[in-house]
């Protein structure tokens, strides 16, 4: 019984062999040059314009342009010292 299996296996395999060497292989479209499609791409950006303005103005504010508060250094320091501070606080309360 033992024996039948194993040429059956085996009939089932080249038969499965046979089969794929048979079959014509896919023809794939050579792919396009990458660097051709780089370049198309860029030429695209390059027609389609600077829209920062534009953008900026529907935004409001631009952001290079808003006004951040001017800090020393010593101030923004203690803040963040503050904040740490703080945040130890609520992590280790005082003891009652």
């Amino acid at each position: 019984m033992r024996r039948a299996l194993t040429w059956l296996a085996g009939g089932l395999g080249l038969a499965a062999l046979l089969r794929l060497r048979r079959k014509p292989a896919a023809v794939q479209a050579p792919a396009a040059d990458p660097a051709e499609e780089l370049r198309r791409r860029l030429a695209e950006a390059r027609e389609a314009g600077d829209d920062r303005d534009e953008f900026d103005a529907a935004e409001g504010t631009p952001v290079d342009e808003v006004d951040a508060p001017k800090l020393s250094l010593e101030e923004r320091r203690a803040a963040i010292h503050a904040k740490a501070q703080e945040a130890l606080g609520e992590m280790h309360p005082p003891d009652a």
